[in-house]
């Protein structure tokens, strides 16, 4: 049986004991945004910290999605003020 990452995100989820809906192309995204900005080990790490800031924000995909819209601008910002060529 092949399985998805979206059959991933739905088991660990329930194991979790976590109900919610949310956009998981726009966290990859967001990671893949804050790999190249910053460097590769910031992404899972801020990944925690957006679902960190969204549950002390009451939760839900808005508090996700606002947590995740502010660290890409964040990490683009970051990636302008390095210049172009650096990390």
């Amino acid at each position: 049986m092949e399985r998805t990452l979206d059959d991933w995100i739905a088991e660990v989820g329930a194991d979790l004991g976590i109900d919610l809906d949310v956009d998981v192309r726009g966290l990859l995204d967001m990671a893949r945004v804050v790999a190249h900005g910053v460097e590769r080990p910031a992404a899972p790490l801020t990944a925690f910290l957006i679902g960190y800031a969204a549950a002390q924000r009451g939760g839900g995909p808005q508090a996700v999605e606002e947590a995740s819209r502010r660290a890409v601008a964040l990490a683009e910002r970051w990636a302008a003020a390095a210049g172009p060529g650096e990390p």
